[in-house]
């Protein structure tokens, strides 16, 4: 049970797992594979596509390629894909990785590294915008009683903690993904997915590095391949809050919701799911409460 920080530690010889999920990214899902294969010896990786209902064949030139494995679902949405693909994972390491990314070479040792500390439950490098290089985030805050995510910006040139790890380019060890059970399934299409990773990691006594010396280029969208809606984006900040924050901090965030035309929608979602008894569990287990989680980054919510 979390933290014990069980299993073995990775080294330079790990092998990573990169778990790729992927919807109608045309020719970007071909640039990000290639660029994976490029920076990763062969000796060291795992390459694992996830195309969760994909209409636009772009996952084809795949079709019986020897160094990747394709899986191939029914819009299970980022989480149960992201955890889909994960579950067929061999290395020390599991990458989660967006489709549309560019890594440079050399960037899995210093994460592999930053690894290597039992109490770190997951990494990921800077980020920067392939349309516009100089926009670049270093982790993220959550802002406000709507949970809103915003970049962070660099503070140090050797890894060090935040609040919340983007799940564009985010590691973690596999004994760490099998302890926690990785993403929650019970959220839907995009939205929240890293949020509440991240807050559940820190809660159960896991530190979260952001490792500056790395920065991954990210295509960042107007209209992102996934489907989503405002319901679904409710929904998650709702399960969020109802699995991990008391009393106090539940009302705050569903009076910050109530504003969105969606918000009914949204709440009706939460019916007849897991969510309070996974709050049960959570408390059960956490070595933390939500009150130290904003206080010790000095986040308002």
């Amino acid at each position: 049970m979390p933290p014990t920080y069980a299993g073995e530690y990775p080294d330079s010889a790990s092998k990573v797992s990169i778990v790729v999920i992927s919807r109608n990214e045309g020719e970007e899902l071909a640039a990000t594979v290639n660029n994976l294969r490029e920076t990763l010896p062969p000796s060291r990786r795992e390459l694992i596509v996830v195309d969760d209902g994909s209409t636009d064949g772009s996952a084809g030139f795949l079709d019986g390629a020897v160094d990747v494995m394709l899986l191939r679902s029914e819009q299970l949405g980022v989480a149960k894909a992201r955890n889909f693909g994960a579950s067929r994972a061999t290395g020390e390491i599991i990458l989660f990785a967006d489709a549309h990314i560019r890594a440079p070479q050399g960037w899995f040792d210093p994460l592999v590294e930053a690894l290597r500390e039992p109490s770190v439950g997951a990494v990921s490098p800077g980020v920067y915008s392939l349309t516009e290089p100089r926009r670049r985030g270093f982790g993220l805050d959550l802002i406000g009683a709507e949970l809103h995510a915003r970049w962070r910006n660099r503070q140090g040139s050797v890894p060090y903690p935040v609040p919340v790890l983007p799940g564009a380019f985010l590691a973690m060890r596999r004994t760490t993904f099998l302890a926690t059970g990785g993403y929650d399934s019970g959220l839907h299409q995009l939205g929240g997915n890293d949020n509440e990773l991240s807050c559940r990691f820190w809660l159960l006594g896991y530190r979260l590095l952001v490792v500056p010396q790395v920065e991954v280029g990210h295509l960042f969208r107007a209209a992102p391949p996934y489907p989503t809606n405002w319901s679904a984006v409710v929904h998650n900040r709702l399960r969020m809050a109802f699995i991990h924050f008391g009393a106090e901090r539940v009302e705050r965030v569903l009076r910050a919701l109530r504003v969105y035309e969606s918000f009914p929608a949204g709440a009706a979602m939460l019916l007849d799911t897991d969510v309070f008894s996974r709050r049960t569990q959570m408390a059960e287990i956490r070595q933390f409460d939500d009150d130290w989680f904003f206080q010790n980054f000095q986040l308002e919510c």
